[in-house]
C-alpha cells in the first residue's frame, strides 16, 4: 500500500535555508521548543556533575547551553547545522568562554571517539521524523537517518557516559529506534511536565554507555527491522440472501 504524503510544508523543518532564514530574522533571541531549562531541571540535574563534557545537538536559538554553564556546567560545546544560528549565538554569549559553538550535522559529528560525558538534545531528532504519516510505520529513509544520528551520538559518548533527549514522542514510537543494541546502551525514560491537567506531557530518554538493555526494550528494538506483516486479504463476498435475489429480479 502506497504511504499517505506529510503536508509539504514539513519538508521546510529538514532544510537549512529554511533555518537560516528563521535565525536571521529572530537572532539570538531565545526560542525554546518544549520550554526551558526549568521545565526538565530535577531529571536532568540527576545526570550531570559539574566536571561533564557536554555536547547539545541542534542547540538552535534556545538558551539551555547558557543556562547550563550558569548552574556550573561550565564544558558545553553546542552545535547547529545552521550557520546563522551559530554565528548569532556566539555573539549573544560571547563572555561566556566556556561556552562552544559550532557549524555541524549531527549525521556526522567532527568529533574523535568518546570525546563527551554527555549529549543532549531537546527536540531535534524530532525534525528527523517530520515527513512521516504514520509513527507505527515509520518510513526505511526515516529510520536509517535516526540510526546514522544514534551510531554517531554513540561514538562520541565515552563509557559510562549518558545521551539524554526530550522530546514529545512517545515511548512506543520512539524507543525501539533508541533501543538498539548495537549503540551499547541501557534505555530509561521518564514522563515529565508542569502538572497542568491541560498541558502536553512530553518524554526524557535516557541511555547510558556501556549498560545493557532490558530484555522487553531488546525485543522492542529487534521488531523495528522486522518486515511489517503482509496485509490481510479481503473478505469474501457475502452472497445476497433470498429477498435480495426476489428484489433485484423484479427491479425495485
Amino acid at each position: 500500500m502506497e504511504r499517505r504524503r506529510a503536508p509539504a510544508a514539513n519538508r521546510r523543518y529538514r532544510q537549512r535555508r529554511f533555518w537560516d532564514a528563521l535565525y536571521r530574522q529572530e537572532g539570538a533571541e531565545p526560542r525554546e521548543w518544549l520550554g526551558g531549562l526549568s521545565r526538565f531541571l530535577p531529571q536532568l540535574e540527576a545526570e550531570l556533575r559539574p566536571g561533564d563534557r557536554i555536547l547539545v545537538l541542534g542547540c538552535g536559538n534556545s538558551a539551555l547551553s547558557h543556562d547550563l554553564h550558569e548552574l556550573g556546567y561550565t564544558d558545553v560545546t553546542s552545535i547547529d547545522f545552521s550557520p546563522a544560528c551559530i554565528a548569532a549565538m556566539r555573539v549573544r554569549y560571547a563572555r561566556c568562554p566556556g561556552l562552544r559553538w559550532a557549524v555541524m550535522d549531527i549525521r556526522a559529528l567532527a568529533f574523535p571517539d568518546a570525546t563527551f560525558d554527555v549529549v543532549l538534545e531537546k527536540g531535534t531528532l524530532d525534525v528527523l521524523m517530520v515527513e512521516e504519516t504514520d509513527p507505527w510505520d515509520v518510513s526505511p529513509q526515516a529510520a536509517a537517518a535516526m540510526h546514522r544520528v544514534l551510531a554517531e551520538v554513540s561514538r562520541v559518548l565515552r563509557p559510562g557516559g549518558c545521551f539524554i533527549s526530550i522530546t514529545f514522542a512517545q515511548p512506543h514510537f520512539r524507543k525501539p529506534h533508541y533501543a538498539q543494541e548495537a549503540f551499547g546502551w541501557s534505555l530509561r525514560h521518564a514522563a515529565c511536565g508542569d502538572g497542568d491537567a491541560g498541558a502536553f506531557h512530553y518524554f526524557l530518554y535516557v541511555m547510558r554507555k556501556g549498560q545493557p538493555l532490558d530484555p522487553p526494550d531488546l525485543a522492542l528494538g529487534r521488531r523495528l527491522h522486522q518486515p511489517p506483516p503482509p496485509p490481510a486479504p479481503p473478505p469474501p463476498p457475502t452472497p445476497p440472501d433470498d429477498d435480495e435475489d426476489y428484489l433485484l429480479a423484479i427491479q425495485l
